[in-house]
This record gives C-alpha cells, sequence and structure tokens, in this order.
C-alpha cells in the first residue's frame, strides 16, 4: 500500500474552566487558566495553519466542528484511550497505517517553530524517533516512523523522567533517534512569565 509523506498530529483539550492547564488553574484560578490555554491554542494555529503537511487534530472530548479550525486544513479526530500514553499510542497507530511519518505536538509549548516542525519531519527520513525535549523533564515533540506501543505503554506522565526513560526504551528496542532543541512548555504561572507573554 502506497503511504502518504509525513502528517502532523495535534492533540489539545476541549476548552472548559477547570478542565484545562489544572497547575496553572491552582494559583491563577480556572477562567486565567483557560485564557492563557486559549492562547497558546491559538499561537500553535497560527504556527501549523501555513505549514503544507497533511495535518490532524485530536480532541480530548468531543470534536468540535465550528471552532477556529479550518476542517479543510485539519481533519478533526477523537482521542482514544484512558489514559495520555495510550491516546498517543492509539493516534500513531492510525495515523501510520496511511502516512510513512507522524510528528505528534501538543498545544502548551509557544516556542515551537516551523523551522522545528521541518527539522522533525527531515529528521524522519533517516531516524525511528525524532524527539524535542522540555526543560522540565518531558517531551514537547515526537515523530515516528513506525508504530512503537513500548515507548507509550506503562509510562508516568508529568513527571522530570519522560524524556530520558522514553531515550532508554528507544535504545532498547533499537531505535535511531534525533534530539530537536529543548523548549519550555507552560505547566506553572512561572513558565508563563518566564517566556514573556503579558498575563493580563
Amino acid at each position: 500500500m502506497h503511504k502518504n509523506e509525513i502528517a502532523l498530529i495535534l492533540f489539545i483539550k476541549n476548552a472548559r474552566p477547570g478542565h484545562v492547564k489544572s497547575r496553572l488553574a491552582a494559583t491563577l484560578g480556572p477562567e486565567k487558566a483557560l485564557a492563557i490555554y486559549e492562547a497558546l491554542v491559538e499561537h500553535i494555529r497560527q504556527v501549523i495553519q501555513p505549514i503544507k503537511i497533511t495535518k490532524y487534530i485530536y480532541y480530548s472530548e468531543v470534536i468540535e466542528p465550528q471552532d477556529a479550525w479550518d476542517p479543510n486544513q485539519f481533519s478533526k479526530r477523537l482521542q482514544q484511550g484512558p489514559d495520555l500514553g495510550t491516546r498517543m499510542k492509539n493516534a500513531f497507530t492510525e495515523i501510520l497505517a496511511c502516512h510513512k511519518g507522524a510528528i505528534l505536538i501538543g498545544s502548551d509549548i509557544p516556542g515551537i517553530t516551523s523551522s522545528i516542525l521541518d527539522s522533525a519531519s527531515v529528521a524522519l527520513t533517516d531516524h525511528d524517533l525524532a524527539i524535542g525535549g522540555t526543560e522540565d523533564g518531558g517531551y514537547y515533540l515526537i515523530g515516528l516512523r513506525e508504530p512503537a506501543p513500548g515507548l507509550f505503554d506503562g509510562m508516568t506522565w508529568s513527571t522530570e523522567t519522560v524524556f530520558e526513560e522514553t531515550i532508554r526504551r528507544a535504545q532498547e528496542l533499537g531505535l535511531t533517534w534525533y534530539e530537536l532543541p529543548p523548549l519550555v512548555d507552560i505547566d506553572y504561572e512561572e513558565d508563563w512569565i518566564k517566556h514573556g507573554w503579558d498575563l493580563e
């Protein structure tokens, strides 16, 4: 079967107060956390919309047909699974059935650029895995040429060891990998301030 070129997968949460950025909400309140999340999502939309790549947006709870994401540019799907690892694994399995590679990102990385996404796409031409770490020990991007359930099953998410554990598992699986520049993700108020965006 002929497979299409690299695809981009974006995971987002349906934007409702109390359901996004819980660690931000703990200090700023749910409404401010929601406003920050919506700003981050809009930023990533502006970054990826012009990129000439097949794009999939995976919603956490329900598909929203009338939001800012143009259905002519983004294929809208629903995340499947009880936890983040299962949802990521299932999305890769689904998309890699019809693409030569897939890059998955979240929506809380204001530093992500089209050039980083280009680098990830190029890396997948001669690496099994492309990965970009966050300063808190997680990762903001993961790209694969083939499904690799072992990278996701049983992972303890939202800890400072996720990135290094993923690399360790990649080694055990015999995968080759390419590391992208580290970036800051927005989990806490100080992350938002550090990035220099206005809190108001």
